[in-house]
């Protein structure tokens, strides 16, 4: 090897080396934290097991294969080959898979999995904060019995801290994730071995027979015990979620050469201990450590548990943008935390709306037992439509065999559908409450969507093509110095404020724009593909604006870029004009009467186009109509 090609080897494995630590910290923290209650549940949840042999090892051999099936083969060698330019997650699957069809009716069926996996995230989102913080906060139990009454105290004081915090951002914090998780890691590894050397037969439940037998010998138990084993693989929709952040290979060689082999060193001393002690089983994550530990292991699993629930509420921030940008919600407020990384945001109505249902949550259910048969049901959800769109993706977009993409998709279906179908028996006892969430979000999500869409056709119904507006105002009417800006949903007609400004100040612009803002289905866009600019002559021009939807849409900023438009675009001789729909009952419905309501309050709470595509206050100039939808 040339010295040259060393030096590139050598940075290339130190950026990676960097990357799989943040990866470390960032995405693996939700999955790390399993330990504290997924064994735990397996046995004394809403279905307890008797604590013998045969159950330990029939649970834990599902736990290992369960990690080697979903997390191992279906997300970190299959499912992260699915990139959408780069980005990873449910809305990015959406895109690209919708990007390859040609049928509507396919598109359709795929944007409605992609919408419901998205509205069943929220409810996992605000879940995981709640039983993450309160199963590590009741470490303290096995300090000091006395101590329970200061759980759920404690467990609030943390959680209104960690979502006070958001809007700093998290790029301080984020240099601390790493390293913490790496010591945590290193400690589930640690007490694992020491219990495993005492114990070592417990190795031989890694052999799948042990999971068959479990099911030969009680198959109804075996079955409802899914719902509790499912809980050592929340999290893996992180490692996809969270790829355009650290890349392919990053988390894969974090995943495969620590997250794995640390998590699984845990599961096999806890099963251990519990071998040689039944009664451990109340809370085996902190008894397999001796008594002098137990208090520094419940600060450190604390600081794990904030650290997982931090990325599901940067993630909760990233699928709101993403939603917005992709027309299923309304324009929110968002806030970047940091000049570097335009990836970091905070959105104030989602942090806030997320505290306030995590706090109901911890207080309704009031212990991380409760919280488990609460959760799963999302999860698995999600894991099942991924594992649909695997399947299309598979045969529509990778083009395998169909042989081996039957076969491939008929197994993860088959897995994830045993899964879910086992959550769905904890619906009775708190799996209705994620359920309720995503309806509730789904519900949002669908009426923004179909609403924008009929206030398209409606304005649409009014509008004037942009060639016959010209050829008749161009000479009747008055024009004044300067840069008018018309924002318009469509790139064919006349935008409503264009004609609504002609119709009472009689006036036109030196220069008239009618401006279209497009997002595409792709995270990011290219500063030289961004602008596309059409002269219409007579200082008419129409420019359409293209962001991916990971994109900030910053308008002023991309006009400045804008060479052949006329003159440069100046700020001070520049006006925006927008218009605002009142909606209004129509008499040809296209929604039931509620959901019109439901979408008329969502228009009137969204962010203003004025702040949302970052143009000065004192340039814009609002005019109102009235729509029929």
């Amino acid at each position: 090897m040339q010295p040259a090609e060393a030096d590139h080897a050598h940075a290339h494995s130190e950026k990676l080396s960097a990357l799989a630590l943040g990866a470390i910290g960032v995405v693996f923290g939700d999955i790390g934290t399993s330990p504290l209650y997924a064994l735990k549940e397996s046995f004394i949840g809403h279905h307890p097991l008797a604590v013998d042999q045969a159950h330990i090892y029939g649970v834990l051999s599902l736990i290992f294969w369960t990690m080697m099936l979903i997390v191992t083969l279906k997300y970190v060698f299959l499912i992260l080959r699915a990139d959408n330019k780069g980005e990873g997650g449910s809305l990015a699957l959406l895109a690209l898979i919708t990007r390859k069809l040609t049928t509507a009716r396919g598109s359709t069926a795929i944007i409605m999995l992609g919408v419901v996996a998205t509205a069943l995230f929220y409810g996992d989102a605000i879940i995981t904060p709640a039983i993450s913080v309160l199963s590590a906060v009741e470490g303290l139990t096995t300090v000091r019995a006395e101590l329970t009454q200061l759980v759920l105290p404690i467990t609030i004081a943390i959680l209104v801290f960690l979502f006070a915090i958001q809007s700093r951002g998290t790029a301080s914090v984020g240099r601390l994730f790493g390293p913490v998780i790496i010591v945590y890691f290193a400690v589930l590894a640690v007490l694992g071995i020491t219990w495993i050397a005492q114990a070592p037969e417990v190795l031989w439940a890694l052999n799948p027979w042990h999971a068959l037998h479990f099911f030969l010998l009680d198959p109804t138990l075996a079955f409802l015990a899914l719902g509790s084993v499912v809980l050592a693989v929340t999290g893996a929709e992180a490692l996809y979620a969270d790829m355009g952040h650290f890349g392919r290979k990053a988390i894969m060689v974090s995943w495969l050469y620590v997250a794995f082999p640390c998590l699984m060193l845990n599961y096999l001393g806890q099963s251990a201990m519990i071998l040689r002690n039944p009664a451990a089983v109340e809370n085996p994550f902190f008894l397999m450590a001796p008594d002098w530990a137990r208090l520094p292991l419940v600060i450190l699993a604390t600081m794990a548990t904030i650290i997982a629930s931090q990325a599901v509420i940067s993630g909760a921030f990233s699928v709101s943008q993403q939603a917005v940008q992709l027309g299923f919600l309304p324009r929110l407020r968002i806030l970047h935390t940091s000049a570097k990384a335009a990836g970091q945001i905070y959105v104030p109505l989602v942090n806030w709306g997320l505290l306030v249902l995590v706090i109901l949550l911890a207080i309704g259910f009031g212990s991380s037992s409760n919280l488990a048969a609460a959760y799963g049901i999302a999860v698995t959800g999600t894991m099942f439509i991924t594992a649909c769109m695997l399947g299309v993706l598979t045969f529509a977009v990778w083009k395998w065999p169909p042989v081996i993409a039957g076969l491939v998709t008929g197994i993860f279906l088959l897995i994830d559908g045993l899964y879910f179908a086992s959550n769905v028996t904890k619906v009775p006892d708190g799996g209705w409450f994620p359920l309720l969430v995503a309806a509730v979000v789904f519900l949002l999500l669908t009426t923004w969507a179909t609403g924008r869409r009929l206030m398209r056709e409606r304005l649409a119904e009014g509008a004037m093509p942009v060639e016959v507006f010209i050829k008749s105002a161009a000479q009747s009417v008055k024009r004044v110095p300067g840069t008018a800006i018309f924002l318009n949903s469509t790139t064919d007609t006349i935008p409503p404020a264009l004609l609504h400004n002609l119709k009472h100040n009689k006036v036109l612009h030196e220069r008239v724009v009618v401006l279209n803002v497009s997002t595409q289905q792709v995270p990011h866009v290219a500063m030289k593909d961004r602008a596309e600019v059409t002269a219409f002559g007579q200082g008419y021009y129409q420019i359409v604006l293209k962001f991916g939807f990971m994109d900030e849409a910053d308008i002023p900023a991309e006009l400045a870029r804008i060479k052949n438009a006329g003159e440069p675009f100046r700020s001070m001789d520049t006006s925006y004009f927008l218009a605002r729909q009142t909606l209004l009952p129509s008499a040809r419905p296209g929604m039931p009467l509620w959901r019109e309501k439901l979408f008329a309050w969502m228009v009137r709470n969204a962010a203003s186009a004025m702040e949302f595509f970052k143009l000065p206050t004192n340039r814009v100039i609002e005019l109102g109509s009235q729509v029929e939808i």
